[in-house]
């Protein structure tokens, strides 16, 4: 522990690892974005990102990841306040802010007047989490993509983002960057599809990725049925999979956060077993 006898925020490093993967364990199903950079060696360069820690009378009690996203942890009201005047000093960096829908408005609050209007504010994202077997039968056609097949995912990939945020991936660079984290994705055994056969050949008609990994939580992220395969029933049995999948081999606890107001994708979840254990917010730039 550090001794700071005074309120105040440190940037921490890799000898604050233990504290602060210790301070994500309080809620590992809010907290798997940050733990999962931790556990990936987060601390060990600050090329990825930062990590802001919050210390009240010589104690870490918050933490703030702040990167390509800024993402609150237990932040108390204080903390709030100490990381607003971090983040307006330093400049906006991020590409959304994300956590705990309470925390992450009061924090744009403080910074919204510096920053400037966001592009969305998404308020109500249920938070949920299934750490047991599903409750509906598993698709046998979803696997873990192949390297092979990233004409076929990164495209589809690419869709999501572009339906999901409203603006597409490759616009910036022609693809480069995102293709990468793609790549990067099926090549670490992250990424999950169902492939059909389609007018031109084999398609991606389902697909999801374990955006965060942690040895006891993962938090699915890019849930995608193509437009053409909806009404097939094809989500539930989809996530069921890999829910099996991740709970035989990477962690037993599965978690995600969707838009409140995508009312069939709540649903989905559901049917497969997962409840809802809080809201997230995300303000996008």
């Amino acid at each position: 522990m550090r001794h700071v006898l005074r309120s105040t925020v440190s940037l921490l490093d890799r000898g604050d690892l233990d504290e602060a993967l210790a301070l994500c364990s309080r809620d590992l199903t809010a907290n798997t974005f940050v733990a999962a950079r931790l556990h990936a060696g987060g601390l060990q360069s600050r090329a990825a990102g930062e990590l802001w820690g919050y210390y009240d009378g010589g104690e870490l009690r918050s933490l703030c990841w702040a990167g390509a996203n800024l993402v609150p942890v237990e932040a108390t009201p204080d903390a709030i306040e100490a990381f607003a005047a971090r983040a307006r000093r330093q400049g906006r960096h991020c590409s959304s802010l994300v956590g705990p829908s309470e925390t992450v408005l009061d924090l744009w609050s403080r910074l919204e007047p510096f920053w400037g209007p966001a592009r969305d504010v998404r308020g109500d994202q249920p938070l949920m989490a299934l750490d047991g077997p599903p409750l509906v039968a598993p698709d046998p056609a979803v696997r873990r993509g192949r390297p092979e097949e990233l004409p076929l995912i990164v495209p589809a990939c690419v869709a999501m983002f572009t339906e999901e945020v409203g603006y597409s991936p490759v616009a910036a660079d022609g693809g480069a960057l995102y293709r990468a984290q793609v790549t990067g994705l099926v090549s670490a055994g992250r990424s999950f599809v169902r492939m059909d056969a389609g007018p031109d050949g084999p398609e991606v008609t389902f697909k999801a990725e374990l955006g965060s990994v942690t040895p006891a939580s993962v938090q699915v992220q890019g849930v995608w049925v193509a437009p053409a395969s909806r009404g097939r029933g094809l989500a539930a049995p989809g996530m069921a999979a890999v829910v099996n999948q991740v709970r035989a081999g990477v962690a037993p606890l599965v978690t995600l956060y969707v838009n409140g107001y995508n009312a069939r994708a709540v649903r989905a979840y559901e049917r497969v077993g997962f409840t809802r254990a809080g809201t997230f917010a995300t303000v996008l730039f």
